[in-house]
């Protein structure tokens, strides 16, 4: 019932800058993380970023390049991609654990759908 959907994926020249979104909508009481994973052909996927009311935490090949940030008013949350590589071209993946209403002891995985990212040299 919680369906995340992202955007703003895209193409883009090594160097450049994309900004992805998320929200999340749905029946949901409560969203206790969010983050970001990506799969590029051939590979697992990977944590990108994750974001909790107290903490966030980057893989090291993108500290200091991603900033991924939430507006909780809006069950959104973005990933800011700076400096882009070739090897940052994957399908994004936005992840929400929330609890969908009151009564659930619980937080459950959402996953959206994924957006292409695509990063030339």
């Amino acid at each position: 019932q919680v369906r995340p959907v992202e955007s703003g994926g895209g193409l883009v020249q090594a160097g450049g800058s994309l900004r992805l979104s998320c929200a999340a909508s749905g029946s949901i009481f409560s969203i206790d993380a969010m983050g970001w994973y990506r799969q590029a052909p051939g590979k697992q996927r990977e944590l990108v970023a994750s974001i909790t009311s107290g903490s966030t935490n980057y893989a090291d090949s993108v500290k200091g390049r991603f900033t991924i940030s939430r507006d909780n008013a809006k069950n959104m949350v973005y990933l800011q991609m700076n400096s882009l590589k070739p090897e940052d071209t994957a399908v994004y993946y936005c992840n929400v654990g929330a609890r969908p209403n009151s009564r659930s002891r619980d937080a459950y995985n959402y996953w959206g759908q994924g957006t292409q990212v695509t990063v030339s040299s």
